[in-house]
């Protein structure tokens, strides 16, 4: 391959990589400027499922830094393939939440975050533009 299209597929993973990066750090952003809000939210949402109330506050809690933790590292590319794993377990997590509820759509949802952490775990090799090449060097 030459070094051109090497390099155009490289830039390509960065965006994935950057795009998922900032859906995360959203997604923790917006829910940490309401951490009560969203707490009583997902406190509703499980009223009718086998999770006690106190293990879905916790993750109701937990889940919006995660998001945002797991963003910020995505977006700088630093410790990459571990956020990467840390990710795609946070998705596990929250499947497991939606088959709680038996809400079958937003765990399809969820089923597309798990494909795009796979893709970057599985290209991992093309993350050129990060701290961690960097760090490589």
């Amino acid at each position: 391959m030459n070094n051109s299209k090497q390099k155009t597929i490289e830039l390509a993973y960065l965006i994935l990589r950057l795009t998922m990066g900032v859906n995360m750090l959203t997604h923790g952003i917006a829910r940490m400027l309401n951490l009560d809000g969203f707490n009583s939210w997902m406190i509703g949402k499980f009223s009718n499922t086998i999770l006690p109330e106190f293990m879905v506050s916790i993750a109701s809690y937990m889940i919006p830094f995660s998001e945002f933790i797991l963003g910020i590292l995505l977006i700088f590319g630093l410790f990459t393939s571990r956020v990467y794993l840390l990710g795609g377990l946070l998705i596990v997590f929250l499947v497991f939440g939606s088959g709680l509820q038996e809400n079958w759509n937003v765990m399809s949802s969820q089923m597309i975050y798990a494909v795009f952490f796979f893709i970057l775990s599985y290209f991992i090799e093309l993350n050129k533009f990060s701290i961690d090449r960097l760090r490589e060097k």
